[in-house]
C-alpha cells in the first residue's frame, strides 16, 4: 500500500514528555529495540514490526505484561489460514490465575448502584470469593468446557462467578437483567448452561424492578443443574428451588488448584446483535483474549496497578468482559449499575471525583446525551484525577471531541476505539504517545494487521473502503457455537473476499485510514451492510449523525436507504427535542447542515419525525432493522431490541409512499 502523509492538523492533544518517555508503551518500545537490533523511528515502523515479526511481537508481550502461566517453545503455528493458525500451541494458562495474580488489600472492585449503595472487595477478598466459587461449581460436578451463565447486573458478584468459572474450566456467558425471556432463552438456550447465576432485581431509573418472576420462568425452561440467586434487597431470595448465593459460598471447601488450560480453551461465550436472526454464539479463547486485554490495558492505555478503572456497561456487552480484563495490571475497577443520566446527565462524572477514576470508558451516545443536557462538566467538577476518556459503541463524533476538550477538560487523551464483540477487543484505539486528531481514532492496534481495502481487496490510504485484518491474530474467535463444519463462521468474517482467493477478515465497518506522519489514524463512517448508496455512491451513515446532531432541535437520528424507483433514496429519522416541531424551516436547516458538512449526496430525501429509535440492548441503533420495516420485510429476532415496539413507527410510513416491487 502506497502511504502519503496528509498536512497535520491542529492536534486537540498532545503527549507530554512523561507519557514519551515513560509509559508502558514507551519502556515496551524500548524493549522491542533491544531484543530485535532494529530501531523504530516512529510508532508506524513499530506497528509493521508487530505485524511482520508475530512471534517475536506476542511473545514481548506476554513477558512484558507478566502472564502467569506456561508459554510453551513456540509462538506461532501459521498455515496461511485464519482458522488454521495455532498461537502457543504447547501454552498452559488460566484467566483467573492471571486476573488474580495481586494479592493485597488493594481494592480490587468497587461497586456502585443507582442509588449511590457502595461495596468495595480488594485483591485479596477477590480471590477468596472467587475460589469459593471455583470450589462449589467442582463439587457440583462442574468440568471444564462446561457452561456457566449469568443473568445477572454489574456487580462484584458477577465478576466473583466469572472468574470462579474461570478458575475450574468453565465457559461464562452472560446476559443482562434488562434482557427479556425470550432474549435470554435465544442465548442462554443455545449453550445450555449447567449452572445458572441470577439476580431477583435491580435499580434503573429511579425504580426497583424484580426479577422473581422471570427467574422461575429461566429455571423451568432452561433446566440449569444448578441455580444461584443473588439477593437484590435483603439477604434472601424467594426464588423458588434456587440457592443462595451467601449460603452456597459459606459452605464451600478449600479452593482447588487454577485448572492449567490450553491457549485456545473456551473461555466465553459472547453474541452477536441477534437483529438478522438467531445470535450467534461467538467462543473466544483463554489465551488470546488475556494477552490481547493486556496489551490493550496496558500498552495502549497505560493502566497501571495505582489506577483506576472505569467502563459504563451492562453484563451483555463485550465491554464488561473488556473491563475485568483490566484486572490483570492490578488496578481498581468501578462497577456501575444503572441508568447513567439518572438522577442527570453528570452522575458518572460525579463517580469520577468520588472514587478518583483515572481512566473513564463510555459509548459515545453518552457523551452526546451529556452535551446536549447543557452539562458542563469542567465547571461542575473536579476531575483532577482523571487523565484518559476511552468511547466506543459508534463512532465519536467530531463534535464531540471538541465538547470534551472544552467542556470537559482540555489535558485529557480521548481515546475512541473500535473493535467489538467479534475479536472481544479493539482493531483501532488510543496511544499515549501520539497526538489526538479531531474525529479520529489515533492508531491501529499492535499485532493486528489492520487495513482498509476496496473492493478488489487492495489496501488504500485516504480513500473510504471495508474495514479487514489481513493476517491471524491471537483474539479471532475459536468457534461460533454449534457450527461443527465452520460454515457460519466462514459467512460471517471472511466470505467477503472469499471470491477474490483472499482469507482475510472482514470486519464489518466502513472506513478510512488517515496516513500522519509516523503513524495512520482510523476514521469510522459506519457499518458496511448499513452503508447508503445512493445513485451508486457509498455513503456511510455516521457521515450524517455527524451533522444532524450538531443541531439542539434534534435529540437523535437514523437513516437508512429506502429502495425508489430504482434507485436508492436516502431517508432520515429524528427525535425532536421537547417543544420542537418539524417546520420546513427546520428542514431546510437540516438538509442544508448535511449539505455543508458533508456533501448535496447525503442530503435526505425524506425527513420525518418519530418518538424513539430502536437500539439492541447494548445501546446501539439498528439500521438494518428500521431498514427491513420500511420495506415490509419481517424483523427476525424483535427479541434483540431493547425497546422493539419502538419498530412500529417506522411501518407503513404514507410519507415514504408505496414499496419498490
Amino acid at each position: 500500500m502506497t502511504t502519503q502523509s496528509t498536512p497535520l492538523p491542529t492536534p486537540l492533544w498532545q503527549p507530554d514528555q512523561a507519557r514519551l518517555s515513560h509509559s508502558q508503551l514507551s519502556d515496551f518500545w524500548r524493549q522491542a529495540e533491544q531484543h530485535s537490533g532494529e530501531r523504530f523511528a516512529d510508532y508506524r515502523a513499530l506497528h509493521r514490526w508487530s505485524v511482520n515479526q508475530p512471534e517475536a511481537f506476542w511473545d514481548q508481550v506476554w513477558r512484558f505484561c507478566d502472564l502467569r502461566g506456561e508459554p510453551g517453545a513456540r509462538v506461532l503455528e501459521a498455515s496461511g489460514t485464519f482458522r488454521h493458525t495455532r498461537w502457543f500451541p504447547e501454552a498452559r494458562i488460566n484467566l483467573a490465575e492471571n486476573l488474580l495474580a495481586r494479592q493485597d488489600d488493594h481494592p480490587a472492585l468497587v461497586s456502585i448502584g443507582e442509588g449511590g449503595d457502595r461495596q468495595e472487595i480488594s485483591y485479596t477478598g477477590l480471590r477468596v470469593a472467587a475460589g469459593q466459587v471455583a470450589a462449589q461449581l467442582k463439587a457440583a460436578g462442574v468440568q471444564p468446557g462446561d457452561r456457566v451463565a449469568g443473568y445477572m447486573p454489574n456487580r462484584i458478584e458477577t465478576v466473583v462467578a466469572a472468574l470462579g468459572a474461570a478458575w475450574i474450566g468453565a465457559i461464562w456467558s452472560s446476559c443482562s437483567p434488562d434482557f427479556g425471556i425470550q432474549g435470554v432463552m435465544d442465548r442462554f438456550g443455545q449453550i445450555e448452561p449447567k449452572v445458572l447465576f441470577a439476580c431477583d432485581g435491580y435499580q434503573y431509573n429511579g425504580k426497583w424492578i424484580e426479577l422473581d418472576d422471570r427467574l422461575h420462568q429461566l429455571r423451568e425452561q432452561l433446566a440449569p443443574q444448578l441455580m444461584v440467586v443473588i439477593p437484590g434487597k435483603g439477604e434472601r431470595t424467594a426464588v423458588r428451588q434456587a440457592l443462595n448465593w451467601s449460603d452456597w459460598l459459606a459452605a464451600a471447601e478449600p479452593a482447588p488448584p487454577f485448572a492449567e488450560l490450553p491457549f485456545n480453551h473456551p473461555l466465553y461465550i459472547l453474541y452477536s446483535s441477534g437483529t438478522t436472526g438467531a445470535p450467534k454464539c461467538i467462543v473466544h479463547g483463554t489465551g488470546g483474549t488475556l494477552i490481547q486485554h493486556a496489551k490493550e490495558h496496558r500498552l495502549h492505555g497505560d493502566l497501571t496497578r495505582d489506577d483506576v478503572l472505569f467502563y459504563f456497561t451492562t453484563c451483555g456487552w463485550m465491554m464488561w468482559n473488556w473491563l475485568v480484563g483490566g484486572l490483570q495490571t492490578g488496578a481498581t475497577l468501578v462497577l456501575y449499575d444503572g441508568n447513567p443520566a439518572w438522577p442527570d446527565a453528570t452522575r458518572l462524572f460525579d463517580l469520577v471525583d468520588a472514587e478518583n477514576i483515572t481512566h473513564f470508558g463510555t459509548s459515545a451516545k453518552f457523551i452526546q446525551a451529556v452535551e446536549k443536557a447543557g452539562a458542563v462538566p469542567r465547571d461542575s467538577h473536579d476531575l483532577g484525577t482523571l487523565r484518559t476518556l476511552l468511547s466506543t459503541g459508534s463512532p465519536l463524533l467530531h463534535e464531540s471531541y471538541d465538547f470534551l476538550y472544552q467542556q470537559v477538560k482540555p489535558d485529557l487523551l480521548v481515546s475512541s476505539i473500535s473493535g467489538g464483540t467479534d475479536i472481544i477487543s479493539c482493531f483501532a484505539l488510543g496511544n499515549p504517545m501520539l497526538p489526538v486528531y479531531r474525529g479520529e481514532l489515533q492508531c491501529l492496534g499492535l499485532g493486528l494487521d489492520v487495513a482498509v481495502v476496496n473492493d478488489d481487496g487492495q489496501p488504500v490510504s485516504g480513500e473510504k473502503g471495508e474495514l479487514v485484518c489481513l493476517s491471524p491474530f491471537p483474539a479471532c474467535p475459536v468457534a461460533f457455537w454449534n457450527d461443527p463444519d465452520e460454515q457460519r463462521f466462514h459467512d460471517a468474517y471472511f466470505e467477503r473476499f472469499a471470491s477474490l482467493g483472499k482469507d482475510i477478515w472482514a470486519h464489518g465497518d466502513y472506513a478510512e485510514i488517515i496516513a500522519h506522519e509516523g503513524h495512520d489514524g482510523l476514521v469510522i463512517h459506519g457499518r458496511s451492510d448499513a452503508v447508503l448508496n445512493p445513485g451508486g455512491v457509498r455513503i456511510g451513515t455516521a457521515e450524517i449523525y455527524r451533522q444532524v446532531e450538531t443541531l439542539e432541535q434534534i435529540r437523535e437520528a437514523i437513516v437508512i436507504g429506502q429502495q425508489w424507483q430504482g434507485d436508492v433514496r436516502v431517508v432520515l429519522f429524528v427525535v425532536l427535542a421537547d417543544g420542537v416541531e418539524l417546520t420546513d424551516d427546520l428542514q431546510k436547516t437540516i438538509r442544508a447542515t448535511i449539505r455543508a458538512g458533508a456533501s448535496p449526496r447525503h442530503v435526505p430525501a425524506v425527513i420525518l419525525t418519530v418518538p424513539e429509535i430502536p437500539r439492541t440492548v447494548s445501546g446501539k441503533i439498528v439500521e438494518l432493522a428500521v431498514r427491513d420495516v420500511v420495506h415490509g420485510r419481517e424483523v427476525r429476532n424483535r427479541n434483540a431490541l431493547a425497546n422493539p415496539d419502538a419498530l412500529e413507527h417506522f411501518a407503513d410510513r404514507p410519507e415514504l409512499g408505496a414499496r419498490d416491487a
